[in-house]
């Protein structure tokens, strides 16, 4: 790798969310509309477990650039914006669209600081754990941020955009809220986390970056670490059923004695692979798992905010999910695994069925051919009875 390309991937500030890939982060820019919006894609993880996160620029009709959801301004990234700034106009506006996503969070401050003239928009209802921080402690700049309006009419961009406000959903330490903005000129809607679809095969940047994929591919600690394009997909797919579900059904663990003792003939022992660690046994049938969660591509809400999450208000959930259904967008760029997804109100609409008489996660849903398998939910059922037992969280309530 050039020395000079390692160098601007570098992200001195990556204690703050110390999760992979730490100090170093890969940034490709793809434009999804020209000359109008492109994605910025990084990547985070832990354990290999690797998923894509995205910022999305638009450029205003006005003149400027909007930013939606900003990742580290490494070198790199700030070269790939700043030759957008230079064709189309500085950055006017950051938004940060979120008040619980931490890695979305974390980077708004120093990205703000690199781009001295924008203005800062954040989520109402913000928050931080364990202790509850003015905004200005957490790197963002004072004087240039405010809270987005009840009313999308009052910002300086309500020409060009609309938005919703999802929640706040109170969850205990916190609520959970996120912003969706509509571009109204390119039909394009842009959510953080509500909703997704998952690719069969790995996004570019895991291409660029496969080592993770790789290292999951593998069906024993014993199989050498193999880069062929049947490994990648299969280590995205293993990734994707790790991400969503944590433990599905298809996955089995060894015992520690038994994954100690293959890590001693392992043939990668290096630091990179653990030192030969790996305890992962997946059955024979786990890619119907991933079938099943994938659902063809179509969006979907992930399982944690099926379970943990969404279901503890699911009429404000689902008067959010109607209010975004009522704009007439042609494509989703979600901050998380595929984009652009070409979709529709209806099909957006649709993600949000299983809150409809609060059916129980995993139950197939009447007439929308949609299903969570309840044995890949188990251990999320799980954490969820255990956070209600514990008054952690509130009870499910009934839409």
């Amino acid at each position: 790798m050039d020395s000079n390309a390692t160098r601007d991937r570098i992200w001195r500030y990556w204690f703050t969310v110390p999760i992979y890939p730490y100090g170093r982060r890969r940034t490709i820019r793809q434009e999804v509309i020209p000359a109008k919006i492109w994605t910025f894609d990084q990547l985070q993880g832990i354990f290999y477990v690797v998923v894509p996160v995205r910022m999305t620029v638009v450029r205003l009709e006005a003149g400027g650039l909007l930013v939606y959801a900003p990742v580290a301004p490494t070198k790199e990234c700030l070269r790939l914006m700043n030759e957008l700034v230079e064709a189309y106009g500085p950055v006017k506006y950051i938004i940060l669209p979120t008040v619980s996503g931490i890695e979305h969070k974390a980077f708004v401050g120093p990205f703000a600081r690199k781009f001295p003239q924008a203005q800062v928009f954040v989520a109402p209802d913000q928050w931080s754990f364990p202790i509850d921080l003015p905004l200005s402690w957490l790197g963002l700049p004072g004087r240039r941020t405010q809270q987005l309006p009840e009313n999308s009419a009052d910002t300086p961009f309500a020409d060009e955009f609309d938005y919703a406000r999802l929640g706040p959903i109170q969850l205990g330490l916190g609520p959970f809220e996120e912003v969706a903005f509509f571009c109204k000129q390119t039909r394009t809607l842009l959510v953080t986390d509500a909703v997704l679809s998952i690719p069969e095969n790995p996004p570019e940047i895991l291409q660029q970056e496969p080592y993770p994929l790789l290292f999951h591919a593998r069906e024993t600690a014993l199989e050498p670490i193999e880069d062929t394009p049947a490994n990648r997909r299969k280590g995205w797919q293993r990734v994707s059923l790790f991400a969503f579900y944590f433990s599905p059904r298809c996955l089995d663990t060894i015992p520690w004695s038994q994954a100690f003792q293959e890590a001693k003939t392992a043939p990668d022992r290096s630091k990179q692979a653990y030192f030969g660690l790996y305890p992962f046994r997946w059955q024979s049938d786990w890619q119907r798992s991933f079938a099943a969660l994938r659902q063809g591509g179509r969006l979907l809400v992930a399982p944690i905010l099926q379970t943990l999450i969404l279901n503890r208000d699911p009429k404000t959930v689902l008067d959010w999910a109607d209010k975004v259904a009522s704009w007439d967008f042609q494509r989703l760029i979600p901050c998380h695994f595929d984009a652009p997804v070409a979709t529709t109100p209806r099909a957006f609409r649709e993600a949000f069925v299983f809150l409809e008489g609060q059916l129980a996660p995993g139950e197939v849903f009447a007439n929308k051919g949609r299903s969570l398998p309840k044995e890949d939910l188990a251990l999320l059922e799980n954490i969820d009875r255990s956070l209600t037992r514990r008054g952690i969280t509130p009870p499910r309530k009934h839409s």
